[in-house]
């Protein structure tokens, strides 16, 4: 059975038309805008001619407005022309008195640098970033965590996030940079 079976083929084939994703307010997200801000740097040095990353909100569809009136729905990091892949990067479904945005910078950090690398990969169709030394993508970790058996959540992973790569054939992982400043390791600089 597909997942898909329950999408008409007839005269209106989207009898349930999906939220329209809009462009985030400026100021609407401030940790995720400061964060994505960071990501972006890294954009701009490694993927020379991409435009910069967008947050996108698509609305969740008849939930109230937050107390704080950000108003309901899911924040994507994006392509400039609306496209996105993966999960929300905001607290989707928060409990009364919970924060719409993470409130610990280095996991606001964490939590973009990563859907942008899914959104860049996905919809670009290539790895992104990637380690200069052994040509190989990269992930984001909590600097210093660089054994191959560390997990997200582990508690001693308290540094700030960093590309991480496994490394060679020899397995030599290592730190590439700190998310933000992978023009330091372009060459010529």
């Amino acid at each position: 059975m597909s997942y898909f079976s329950h999408l008409s083929l007839g005269p209106d084939p989207d009898p349930w038309p999906l939220p329209e994703p809009r462009p985030a307010e400026p100021g609407q997200w401030p940790e995720l805008e400061a964060a994505l801000a960071v990501v972006n740097r890294d954009v701009t040095a490694t993927l020379p001619g991409q435009d910069p990353l967008i947050l996108v909100v698509v609305p969740s569809g008849g939930e109230p407005s937050l107390p704080d009136g950000t108003g309901s729905g899911y924040v994507h990091v994006a392509l400039p022309d609306g496209r996105w892949h993966g999960d929300p990067v905001n607290a989707y479904g928060p409990e009364e008195g919970d924060a719409p945005e993470p409130d610990d910078a280095a996991t606001v950090l964490t939590v973009v640098a990563e859907a942008a690398q899914e959104t860049i990969m996905e919809l670009s169709r290539q790895v992104w970033p990637t380690c200069r030394e052994h040509n190989t993508g990269t992930h984001v970790r909590p600097a210093g965590t660089t054994t191959d058996d560390w997990y997200q959540g582990e508690a001693d992973a308290a540094g700030p996030p960093v590309w991480w790569c496994r490394g060679g054939r020899d397995g030599d992982c290592h730190d590439v940079s700190p998310v933000g400043e992978l023009a330091a390791t372009m060459p010529g600089t």
